[in-house]
């Protein structure tokens, strides 16, 4: 009898490219918490694929996700939720910042504050960054704005400035201002490599 070869089919869940440096970069710093619809056999394996303190949680419905969300924010947390399905539309609108990846940009996605492409989903890190700094140079603008309005209210006290001068400085410091915030926003998004000169 001729012989038959016998074949089979291993079926086993992928992670997105830059997943393990993501989740052991932010993990340094942040509590992480996946919420997968997946059964609990997954662990193993993301716990091997996925190094640092992460808290699992498996056989989640949409539902479940959503109340997990409030319950971290009736905790006090910060929560910012990461997902890309449909079944985590309730999540990213509950979480304080709600992120969807996205294959394609142009199709529909779940509503969230912000929608990635998921060829930038290595960056999340440097995003997250490009967040924390963003906050610090809006902080320096308020702080350059209330020196300017110190000096030219000083010296307008004084009468040493005429009303035609500041008429012309205050549109002017307005201008620094913005222009001071752009140039560092745009330096900041550069050095971080969100941002990419077009070279001639």
């Amino acid at each position: 009898f001729p012989s038959h070869d016998t074949g089979y089919f291993h079926i086993q869940s992928t992670l997105r490219n830059g997943a393990a440096a993501i989740v052991s970069h932010l993990g340094q710093t942040l509590d992480l918490h996946v919420l997968s619809g997946d059964h609990g056999h997954e662990e193993e394996s993301l716990s091997k694929a996925l190094k640092g303190e992460v808290s699992y949680h498996f056989n989640q419905s949409p539902v479940d996700k959503l109340n997990y969300l409030k319950s971290l924010n009736q905790q006090g947390k910060n929560s910012l939720m990461i997902g890309d399905g449909l079944n985590d539309a309730g999540a990213l609108q509950e979480s304080q910042v709600g992120v969807a990846i996205t294959d394609r940009v142009s199709h529909f996605s779940p509503a969230s504050d912000a929608i990635l492409d998921a060829d930038s989903f290595a960056k999340i890190p440097a995003f997250l960054a490009f967040a924390r700094d963003s906050r610090k140079i809006i902080k320096a603008s308020f702080g350059l704005s209330f020196l300017y309005n110190i000096v030219g209210l000083s010296l307008a006290v004084q009468g040493l400035l005429s009303p035609v001068l500041c008429a012309i400085l205050m549109p002017v410091s307005s201008i620094s201002v913005v222009i001071f915030t752009t140039l560092v926003t745009n330096f900041m998004g550069v050095r971080k490599g969100l941002i990419h000169l077009n070279k001639a």
